[in-house]
């Protein structure tokens, strides 16, 4: 396999409420931050993915609208996924491996707020048995984190330390909203239930940003030492809620088994019991997880996973040896997303 690097990140800070910006300013703002850090020109870049969902952003086609964030012209090589942007990442990553281009840009954009960020979840369900029944998103992870205490795999206090966590971190990172509500593990025990046995700080809080990063066969930065994503059933009485089969299955296609002791996790969980169920699965005790603070203090819907890799590269560069970067998308960890990161 070609060897590809992250040679460029740019992020903006996360909003928590609706940003003022367009899909055109967002993904300028982050793409000519990855360009100069990358020391590129987007005249420089072979191709272009990105990752959105026009039911978030409220309009049709609104990913050709962004593309005037990059500038694409002359005409240039361009694809989009309706989905996370890790997942316009990986479709960059296969694209540098057939061997005609070697740079790829890739940015996902997302609003948190002003979408029915909820029913459109909602509507990934199954067609027939699930979906009608309008089953809000927090009430399937509740389903998820009453099946996993059931199983004796976690405690409600289990979740709250899991949310204390990420708010220390997340209260220090400058990509993260301000911090609302208490980091006692007592205290949040103490709040009411939304839907049993979650709270509404189990839940992620919603943002508005976008994340670009520009990969190149070779050089310098963080080298993707592995990466493989994997899906369950759409129907949840298939699945079995305890397992994330689809992770397991990814981290062992992507390679972690062989790849060594992980220093940093990024996790993509926007309820507390993922979190907790991703840190058994993939064996992360001795890892450093979610150091920025990971899903639970900002999720900008279809950013969230890009940005969990891009966190991952920045520990690299800052001097970790090894990193993983976990995306994920649907109900209860439906799809899965591993992404392992190396030093050069």
């Amino acid at each position: 396999m070609r060897p590809v690097h992250i040679a460029g990140i740019g992020q903006i800070p996360n909003v928590r409420g609706d940003t003022d910006h367009d899909e055109v300013q967002l993904v300028q703002a982050v793409a000519s931050a990855a360009l100069a850090e990358a020391g590129l020109h987007k005249d420089d870049i072979g191709f272009f993915c990105s990752g959105s969902s026009d039911y978030v952003m409220g309009r049709p086609f609104s990913f050709t609208m962004a593309i005037d964030g990059v500038g694409l012209w002359p005409p240039k090589r361009e694809s989009h996924v309706e989905m996370d942007g890790a997942w316009a990442l990986y479709e960059a990553w296969v694209r540098l491996q057939h061997g005609d281009v070697d740079t790829a840009l890739v940015y996902a954009y997302g609003k948190g707020h002003g979408a029915p960020v909820d029913g459109m979840l909602t509507a990934q369900l199954d067609p027939y048995y699930e979906a009608p029944l309008g089953p809000s998103p927090m009430a399937l992870a509740a389903l998820q984190a009453r099946a996993l205490i059931d199983a004796g795999r976690l405690t409600e206090r289990d979740l709250a330390e899991v949310v204390a966590h990420a708010r220390r971190l997340g209260a220090t990172h400058p990509g993260v909203p301000a911090i609302d509500g208490p980091l006692d593990v007592d205290a949040l025990l103490d709040a009411p239930y939304v839907a049993t046995p979650l709270r509404a700080h189990d839940e992620a809080v919603r943002t508005d940003g976008a994340t670009a990063i520009v990969l190149s066969v070779g050089g310098g930065g963080p080298r993707i030492g592995g990466i493989a994503h994997c899906i369950e059933p759409i129907e949840l009485g298939l699945r079995d809620l305890t397992a994330a089969t689809s992770v397991r299955r990814a981290a062992a296609w992507a390679g972690l088994e062989q790849a060594g002791s992980i220093d940093v996790a990024e996790l993509h969980a926007t309820y507390s019991p993922q979190a907790v169920l991703l840190r058994q699965v993939l064996g992360l005790a001795d890892a450093v997880v979610d150091p920025s603070g990971g899903a639970l203090v900002a999720d900008t819907p279809f950013v969230t996973g890009l940005s969990r890799i891009a966190e991952a590269a920045r520990a690299v560069q800052g001097g970790a040896v090894r990193a993983l970067a976990h995306a994920s998308g649907g109900p209860c960890l439906q799809h899965n997303l591993i992404c392992l990161l190396e030093a050069r």
